[in-house]
Parts: structure tokens; C-alpha cells; sequence
């Protein structure tokens, strides 16, 4: 019988590497943060997640164009977020305080890292779905795994600013485990900022309150940080109220065909 060739890597230009580089770059902060957590290094580890919550908001944008958008690097974001908004957050505040609650805090440690699982599995099941309106992508179906490990931090941040003795308690950080689990996995429709367009007069304002921002977290990162998870709860609500109104006043030409992500593969 004649043997089949053996499959072999095809030849990648960098630009169509660049976005899959990035996701290996955020799995590996996702990683050291629990490197970090083990040695105590709080503050490193909370900035190792956001490095990595940055990374993923990088690579599917720059693939997209670059044109290096591919089944195989939306499978390895995923496995990427696991680690990085689902691992690491559950066993970095279990090491900082949910221990102390025995198998009860690793018990909902636990349930944090599988909804952040079953989120993605949901996520990436409904990429191909061609029967929604349009106006659907403007919304996440939950709170996205990347915004779902900075909330679920909050009380560790609100520790590096206050100082102990409220917030690290494992109550608090209980609550708010089980709060953001339950909002991943939740169908609460959530703003997503990838169809978001500028209008042109905003440009340049828009360019300012990024670099204030980014001044803010050099300056004030424990601020900052707690501001921009207060803010983003609070648009919850009105995510929510903004959907169902759209949601009432849908057509049948707002149905559209949703194009399907590139399957040009890696190998």
C-alpha cells in the first residue's frame, strides 16, 4: 500500500504570524501572573493579566487586517483566554485570600475557571451563526472572558489602593467570583467595542482620552484600574436596556448573512 505523504508546515509570511505571536504572548503573561501569584507578587501578577487582557485585544484585530485571521488562531485564542482569564484569576485569589474558606473557596475557584470555559465553548460555537440581525455584533452574549478576570480581580486591586481588611476578605472576593461567573455564562447582552466606529471629528479626542488614560495607568494604576470596572458594570445595565430596545424595533431586513470567519489554515 502506498503511504500518504506526511502533512508539512506551509511557508507563513510574518505579517500572518503577527496575530498568532501575540496570542502566545498573552499566554505566556497569563502564565507568569500564576508564576507570580505563587511567589506573592501580587501587584505583578494582577499587571501580568492586564498585559495579557491587552495582547487579546490586539491579536484579532491586527489579524483581521492583516488578513491572518484562521480557524487555527481563533482555537488557540481561546486556549489562550482559558489560561490567561480563567485559570489565572481563580488561582490567583485563591493563593491571596480563598484559601482561608477551605474547600469552599476552592470550590467556587473552581466554578470561576469552568464558566470562563463553557463562556469560550458558547462563544466559539456561535461564530458561525447566520441568523442573527445585524446589529447583534455589538454585543457579546455575557461578559467577555478578558473583562470577566479584571472584575473578578477588582477586590485584590481595591487592596493594593485601600490597604487589608475589607477587601481581602474571602467573603468579598467570594461574592465576586461568583457574581462574574455567573455573568459569563449569563445571556445579559454586553457592549462590544469591535464594530464601533469613530466618526471623524472624534478621532482626535478620541486619540486624547487614550493617551490620558494610559497616563492614569502609569501614574495611578490601582485607580485607574477600579475606575474603568466601575464604569464598565455600570454600562451593563444599559447594555442590557440598549439591546432590548433594538431588539423590539428589529425588521426582517435587519436579518443579515454573517460572514463566517477565514479558514485559511496555519498548516
Amino acid at each position: 500500500m502506498r503511504r500518504r505523504p506526511a502533512a508539512r508546515l506551509r511557508d507563513q509570511s510574518i505579517n500572518r504570524l503577527i496575530p498568532n505571536i501575540l496570542t502566545v504572548l498573552a499566554l505566556c503573561a497569563g502564565l507568569t501572573s500564576i508564576r507570580f501569584g505563587l511567589q506573592e507578587r501580587w501587584e505583578l501578577a494582577v499587571l501580568a493579566i492586564v498585559i495579557a487582557g491587552v495582547l487579546d485585544g490586539l491579536d484579532g484585530r491586527i489579524a483581521r487586517m492583516l488578513d491572518g485571521a484562521s480557524k487555527f488562531g481563533a482555537e488557540l485564542d481561546s486556549l489562550a483566554d482559558f489560561v490567561s482569564f480563567g485559570v489565572a484569576p481563580a488561582l490567583l485569589l485563591y493563593y491571596w485570600t480563598m484559601y482561608a474558606a477551605g474547600g469552599l473557596g476552592w470550590a467556587i475557584s473552581l466554578l470561576f475557571a469552568v464558566c470562563c470555559a463553557l463562556r469560550l465553548a458558547r462563544f466559539n460555537t456561535k461564530l458561525d451563526n447566520a441568523d442573527l440581525p445585524a446589529w447583534t455584533s455589538r454585543f457579546f452574549v455575557g461578559v467577555p472572558a478578558p473583562a470577566g478576570a479584571g472584575l473578578s480581580l477588582l477586590p485584590m486591586i481595591a487592596t493594593f489602593q485601600f490597604g487589608p481588611g475589607f477587601f481581602d476578605l474571602p467573603v468579598v472576593s467570594g461574592v465576586m467570583l461568583l457574581a462574574v461567573a455567573l455573568l459569563m455564562v449569563s445571556r445579559v447582552p454586553t457592549f462590544s467595542l469591535k464594530r464601533v466606529k469613530v466618526p471623524q471629528h472624534h478621532v482626535v479626542p478620541t486619540l486624547l482620552g487614550v493617551g490620558l488614560v494610559a497616563a492614569f495607568l502609569v501614574s495611578m494604576p490601582w485607580v485607574t484600574l477600579m475606575s474603568l470596572g466601575v464604569i464598565y458594570l455600570a454600562s451593563i445595565p444599559l447594555s442590557y436596556y440598549a439591546y432590548r430596545e433594538l431588539d423590539r424595533q428589529r425588521r426582517p431586513e435587519d436579518f443579515v448573512e454573517i460572514e463566517e470567519p477565514s479558514d485559511t489554515p496555519l498548516f
